[in-house]
């Protein structure tokens, strides 16, 4: 009874944590640009898990060195900067439903790279899920429609990313720990992470206010948002089900729209609102089995 109690909680909370982190990058990106959110981000988030976790570093074979670095790759390196990007244009709310179809990406990669076996309703779920991601994309705000179209593709190109660094360590690491592969991803990711950043001249404005600022929330969204919510979405999987898991993407969005509403002043046309609600029913097909 108590791990079923744990589990909603978790799940509760890390839909909080996720659909919250949208705000953060755009609070960040007030005073910082997107290559340094993203190069930042994924600084936070490594001093943090190489903090906790450097004692799992020896845990991994050298031969798995390789799939850790693939999936770095895929899982953050590359969507970190996808998204800070993406949230310079488009508002958080979008970008949450449009990365709802992680789930759908990660049935599609593993269908056609991975030799996944696939439900009837999970090949439903992924044309509903591509009609709502459609609609979302194609009516957005009337203002730089075409530019704000290729910003939501890098959030789509991003989920492509995750779903196919799920299956990665499905396949080749799911013999590790998940804190293990988790130490091992930012361990290889830190260092181009700081040469990128040092590039960008953010050494040179890391004095200003609006720049300190921005760290601030940028802070709380590697730490917690990355680092911290990594262990509890492991922990969630120990305690449910990647499936059950999985259901966390059902409160991301909704979380997201409120904040955006709130505080960021987004709205959405009625057209959007329906493709979100398509892109969650595509979603939710998906998941089953």
């Amino acid at each position: 009874m108590e791990n079923n109690s744990t589990k909603w909680y978790l799940l509760g909370f890390l839909g909080c944590v996720w659909g919250s982190s949208f705000i953060l990058m755009q609070l960040g990106l007030k005073g910082v640009n997107s290559v340094q959110l993203g190069s930042l981000r994924i600084l936070f988030a490594a001093l943090f898990l190489i903090l906790v976790g450097f004692k799992q570093i020896p845990q991994i074979p050298l031969h798995k060195w390789k799939y850790i670095a693939l999936t770095a790759l895929c899982g953050t390196f590359i969507p970190a900067f996808l998204f800070a990007f993406a949230l310079s244009k488009i508002d958080g709310s979008i970008s949450s439903i449009l990365n709802s179809l992680t789930p759908l990406n990660t049935l599609l990669a593993g269908l056609l790279f991975f030799g996944m076996s696939v439900q009837r309703s999970q090949v439903f779920g992924v044309i509903i899920g591509f009609i709502g991601c459609a609609l979302l994309v194609l009516f957005g705000d009337g203002e730089n429609t075409t530019e704000n179209y290729y910003y939501a593709i890098l959030v789509v190109i991003a989920s492509v990313f995750y779903g196919i660094n799920v299956n990665l360590i499905k396949k080749y690491l799911s013999d590790l720990k998940p804190l293990t592969i988790s130490t091992g991803n930012f361990l290889i990711m830190f260092f181009p992470a700081l040469i990128v950043l040092y590039f960008t001249g953010f050494f040179d404005i890391v004095h200003e206010t609006k720049v300190q600022t921005s760290l601030g929330f940028i802070a709380i969204l590697g730490i917690v948002g990355t680092g911290f919510s990594n262990i509890l979405f492991f922990k969630l999987i120990q305690l449910s089900s990647p499936v059950f898991a999985s259901s966390v993407t059902y409160i991301i969005p909704v979380v997201a729209f409120i904040l955006g509403y709130l505080f960021m002043n987004e709205t959405l046309s009625v057209i959007q609102l329906l493709g979100a609600l398509i892109v969650l029913v595509g979603v939710y097909f998906s998941s089953k089995k």
